[in-house]
């Protein structure tokens, strides 16, 4: 290097210098580039412009581009010169000087310098064979020292130095640096947390370089650094791993939350498969206990969108204990609007004033069992379907079970056993009479136990034509139960006690004279009072009408059609009312 710019030597810039490197090894001479002095020429004024020579005849270029600096050949140099690239394409390059004139670059003659015999430049097998030469100091030189002096002799190599770059290498010698490693690990020393430090051990072989003062930072990352790096990236992983678990359980969390408190409950489509299931819902169910029965047996997929139906459909609370047969996989929509169709109601339902003989042929049916079966059963273990105590008043009654099959609505389905389904009824109308006050109202209407007054209100349900008259039948019935009666003298004379001793149901009894003469303690046309206990399983409305009767003198009473019934007091009435009975008879032949 020159302080002219870049000299012919093999010699490399400086490092920092753009066109380091650019020896032309591959081949190809550097292009001419832009000068790194902004361009315009150096000038000293103590030198005068020379021209080198041309060794071989011809001009050698500045490669620079700075023309208008010649350098002179020292004698005593000798040796084949360097030829000119631009030369051997003829073009000339103009140049400013420091007085504004323009230079022309031509042939220059590059003179040796004096104590450079005739070597040339050697390269140590870079192609030329020829020695370096040696150029003067520059002491305006910008790299501060970098080259004092002609390269060789006694001049500091700056290439040994530890932070210098290493020399360049001919085209056959070069090798791929290899990639640094990125060292990111602040350590211990930087505010490394211990956790990441890598532990005990590391930090006690450091304090021993430390100690020894042979070993710097850069060598124990190049002893134990692959290890750290693996510890650290464990650890991180660790971490990752767990604030990740924690991410995600607290996202699971929150959108069931939300589903639970603001979404959609889960729902089907449609009408369901073609699967049936029967399902029975408990007496007393609310929404989500008959939600929760469907999604049990595979109906409805949540409780919740079972409710949300319930809800929205307009007669969805009238929804009733029963079993019901039902389609799986149902949209929950779909199975409120089935189960309120009479098409689904698998229920046994039990009208109000049916007997018991009636009551057991509809279990044997329902449960497809042989007829009888029921039957037969309940006068076996009646004893064993928890019937109050009060029950069994009367050694006559026909079947203690008479009056306590409630009359409702049951679940009833087959491969059920008939003792579970009377003891359903049993329990539900110990609930009802309970509820009712039977037994604490017997004594206020004159009567012995609350068997009566359950047999009263069976009494009334038979009797009675229309619901609206049952008080007025009831009061008939404890008028003529009065001991003081001299209308009927104690006789109750009711055609469905005949028809009940018969296991009948019709009008025509026979005569009265004729009646008088049947044995039976169910017959009150030759038996005064009531008979020994209920004869058939009333409803509501007869129950409340035998415990709140209504005030009157009656003793008589007849139904002249569907919607009438005539009541008397006394005999002679009740004889003109019966003329009315026959006229409206013959209208119905």
């Amino acid at each position: 290097m020159t302080e002219y710019g870049r000299g012919p030597g093999s010699a490399p810039w400086h490092p920092e210098d753009p066109l380091y490197g650019d020896g032309g090894w591959g081949g190809q001479q550097a292009q001419p580039g832009p000068s790194p002095y902004g361009g315009q020429p150096q000038h000293h004024p103590e030198q005068a412009q020379q021209h080198y020579g041309n060794w071989d005849g011809g001009a050698q270029g500045d490669p620079y581009g700075q023309g208008q600096h010649g350098y002179q050949q020292y004698p005593g140099h000798g040796g084949p010169p360097y030829p000119d690239p631009y030369q051997q394409q003829g073009q000339q390059y103009p140049q400013q000087g420091p007085d504004g004139q323009h230079y022309q670059q031509g042939p220059q003659n590059v003179q040796p310098y004096p104590g450079q015999g005739g070597q040339g430049y050697g390269d140590d097998g870079w192609g030329g064979g020829q020695e370096q030469v040696a150029y003067p100091a520059d002491p305006g030189d910008p790299y501060d020292g970098a080259q004092t002096g002609a390269y060789g002799g006694d001049q500091p190599d700056h290439y040994r130095t530890p932070d210098a770059y290493p020399p360049p290498e001919p085209p056959h010698r070069r090798q791929a640096e290899p990639e640094p490693e990125p060292d990111w690990d602040p350590g211990p020393d930087q505010g490394e947390h211990a956790f990441f430090a890598g532990g005990d051990d590391e930090d006690g072989a450091e304090s021993d370089d430390e100690a020894d003062g042979t070993r710097g930072r850069g060598d124990r990352r190049g002893r134990g650094g692959k290890a750290k790096k693996r510890r650290n990236g464990c650890a991180c992983l660790i971490v990752v791993l767990v604030l990740g678990g924690g991410v995600g359980g607290v996202g699971y969390f929150g959108y069931q939350y939300y589903q639970s408190r603001f979404g959609a409950a889960p729902d089907y489509a449609g009408d369901g498969t073609s699967e049936q299931v029967t399902v029975t819902i408990p007496k007393g169910s609310g929404g989500y206990a008959i939600g929760q029965a469907l999604k049990d047996a595979g109906v409805v997929k949540s409780v919740g969108a079972f409710v949300a139906a319930q809800e929205q459909n307009p007669n969805g609370k009238t929804l009733q204990a029963g079993t019901y047969t039902l389609h799986k996989q149902m949209s929950a929509a779909a199975a409120v609007q089935l189960m309120l169709s009479p098409k689904s109601k698998s229920n046994l339902i039990i009208a109000e004033g049916w007997r018991n003989t009636k009551v057991y042929a509809a279990i044997d049916g329902r449960l497809q069992l042989k007829p009888g079966t029921t039957q037969a059963l309940a006068a076996k273990d009646w004893k064993s379907f928890g019937l109050p105590a009060w029950a069994n008043a009367n050694s006559g009654i026909k079947d203690p079970l008479e009056g306590f099959l409630y009359p409702s609505s049951y679940a009833v389905a087959k491969g059920m056993k008939p003792d579970d389904v009377l003891k359903q009824m049993v329990d539900t109308a110990k609930e009802k009479y309970a509820e009712y006050g039977i037994e604490a109202k017997a004594k206020s209407l004159n009567l012995d136990n609350p068997l009566q007054v359950l047999t009263v209100a069976s009494l009334v349900q038979a009797e009675g034509k229309s619901k609206r008259d049952f008080e007025k039948v009831a009061t008939v019935v404890y008028n003529r139960l009065k001991p003081a009666n001299t209308e009927t003298n104690g006789l109750l004379d009711f055609d469905s006690t005949v028809n009940y001793l018969r296991g009948e149901s019709t009008l025509a009894t026979g005569s009265v004279d004729d009646l008088r003469k049947i044995d039976d303690p169910y017959n009150t046309y030759r038996n005064k009072g009531l008979p020994p206990g209920p004869i058939d399983n009333p409803g509501e409305v007869a129950i409340k009408a035998a415990l709140n009767p209504a005030k009157g003198n009656w003793y008589y009473f007849v139904s002249i059609s569907d919607n009438e019934t005539l009541f008397a007091e006394t005999n002679a009435e009740q004889n003109r009312n019966r003329e009315k009975y026959l006229e409206e008879q013959k209208k119905g032949q």
